[in-house]
């Protein structure tokens, strides 16, 4: 490889995404896509919004979908940031939070993005094992971090951390805790979201995905909700238009639409119950997945 890159960049491994199937004969499974399509609202919007307006910039900061999405999760339009992908905000809080040496912590496994974005600042890698039951490690709680990433729940697990236990770790860490819940809509229970922290926690971020339950994984788009503080300072590093005119359309009927999202989380819940069922009749140890999937295990002897 040509001398040009930095050390760090020449010598890592970039991010894999999930393999896309060559043919037809293959159901793909490895990136938990939504089997049921998106809001009919969505289709027609994007229909009335495919005009000669697209040879125009859409909006810088994404004000109208920053807006429903306040409406729609308890917060204030000032305390959300709209991402190509909640992937591009994690790419922005590293970029933000992060120089070289400095100390990113995580349970491991989890997302393998955090690992890849962490190497191409050159910062230093913490990668704390999660507990048997994937609970959260307590050598969590006392690593000194300038960030520190919680997938809630989980992937690769599908393990739901109590929002007791998110709180009393933004009060343990130093620096920034983000908690990526790209999967949370298909968690059951009625305090299942950690964004209502953001009110009490100036440290906390707190990421959401239409790529999951809203099905528009196409469209790229992610949600950050943060103190007013950490957001505007997350506005200086995105790109200047980061979503395009058509995600924007789409998300922001999606959100107009949220009982179709509902009924087909509620469909992908009652099937996570079933194959659960199956496979520990099968004699698989199967952990208590809150998202769109299931981990399971040949069950272990003791």
């Amino acid at each position: 490889m040509p001398g040009y890159f930095r050390k760090n960049i020449a010598v890592m491994e970039g991010y894999l995404p999930g393999e896309r199937p060559q043919n037809g004969d293959a159901i793909k499974l490895n990136t938990n896509e939504n089997p049921y399509p998106p809001s009919p609202r969505v289709l027609s919007a994007l229909r009335k919004a495919a005009t000669p307006s697209l040879r125009l910039y859409p909006e810088p900061l994404s004000d109208s979908l920053r807006s429903a999405a306040a409406h729609a999760y308890g917060v204030r339009p000032q305390n959300v940031l709209v991402g190509n992908g909640s992937d591009e905000l994690l790419s922005i809080l590293v970029r933000c939070f992060v120089g070289v040496g400095d100390r990113v912590v995580y349970p491991l496994p989890t997302y393998t993005l955090y690992d890849t974005l962490v190497t191409i600042q050159d910062g230093k890698k913490v990668a704390v094992p999660y507990a048997p039951d994937f609970s959260l490690p307590e050598a969590l709680y006392s690593q000194e971090a300038a960030l520190t990433f919680v997938c809630n729940p989980n992937s690769p697990s599908g393990t739901l951390v109590p929002l007791d236990e998110i709180e009393r770790l933004a009060r343990s860490v130093p620096g920034v805790l983000v908690v990526d819940e790209a999967y949370v809509d298909f968690a059951e229970g009625d305090r299942r979201s950690a964004i209502p922290l953001i009110q009490t926690f100036s440290n906390l971020v707190v990421l959401r995905s239409f790529s999951k339950s809203f099905s528009l994984a196409g469209m790229r788009i992610g949600l950050a909700c943060a103190t007013e503080e950490i957001i505007t300072g997350m506005i200086k590093v995105k790109d200047s238009y980061n979503l395009n005119r058509l995600s924007l359309v789409a998300a922001t009927a999606a959100l107009q639409d949220m009982p179709w999202m509902a009924r087909n989380v509620g469909r992908i819940q009652r099937g996570r119950k079933q194959l659960s069922r199956g496979l520990k009749r099968l004699g698989l140890q199967v952990y208590p997945s809150q998202a769109n999937f299931v981990m399971a295990r040949r069950a272990r002897t003791f």
